[in-house]
């Protein structure tokens, strides 16, 4: 199998970043083979404290109390992974493969290497409500727009679909179409996560 991984030196310590799709079995595979070979000290994975336990109990949110998410302010959370989940779901089901698996092989091998397991990603609540601040009205309800339609697309994507995007020039397209469309977005969601996620990750032990 092709290697999807890239190893820099930086700050005297080697950091390997491993290029993969939320709902791919390829990149679960590829997860289990790079972290087998590095034994690494420390493995981050993409994830907040609030997603590390959405995906660890898959059911909580169908015994979520309503009326205490309301009260704690986390109602934009619960609706944005409502949306999300059932859009990873959907393609999931198509490729017969559990969302998040190769988060999940992370998470396991970090048990059975020993290593040191990091939640890398940023509240995801805190991302969502920087998106939703920056938009206005006419801005917010076209990104809606957007998010629902993008539920109801029966378009067929592959496993070789998302081989293809993750190869930098891919990426780079599917990226810039996003920035083109929804420039906060862009810059919230995608720029200043990559921005902390490089630091939890530099800052990662070993």
């Amino acid at each position: 199998m092709e290697k999807q991984w890239t190893t820099l030196q930086t700050g005297g310590k080697e950091i390997t970043l491993i290029g993969t799709a939320h709902v791919s079995k390829v990149s679960a595979q590829q997860v289990k083979e790079a972290l087998e070979e590095i034994h690494p000290d420390s493995i981050c994975v993409e994830l907040d404290e609030d997603r590390y336990q959405s995906l660890m109990h898959p059911g909580q949110w169908e015994q979520t109390d309503i009326v205490q998410v309301i009260k704690q302010k986390k109602t934009g959370f619960l609706l944005a992974n409502i949306i999300l989940s059932s859009y990873q779901k959907k393609i999931a089901k198509k490729m017969d493969i559990s969302a998040g698996a190769e988060m999940m092989q992370g998470i396991q091998s970090a048990k059975e290497l020993n290593a040191e397991l990091v939640l890398a990603d940023r509240r995801i609540q805190t991302t969502f409500s920087r998106i939703w601040r920056k938009h206005s009205f006419w801005q917010k309800c076209k990104l809606l727009t957007s998010i629902l339609f993008s539920l109801f697309d029966d378009e067929d994507i592959t496993e070789a679909d998302l081989e293809q995007l993750k190869q930098s020039d891919m990426l780079e397209s599917a990226l810039k179409e996003v920035g083109d469309s929804f420039p906060v977005v862009a810059d919230v969601l995608i720029h200043e996560r990559d921005q902390y996620l490089a630091t939890k990750i530099a800052q990662a032990k070993g």
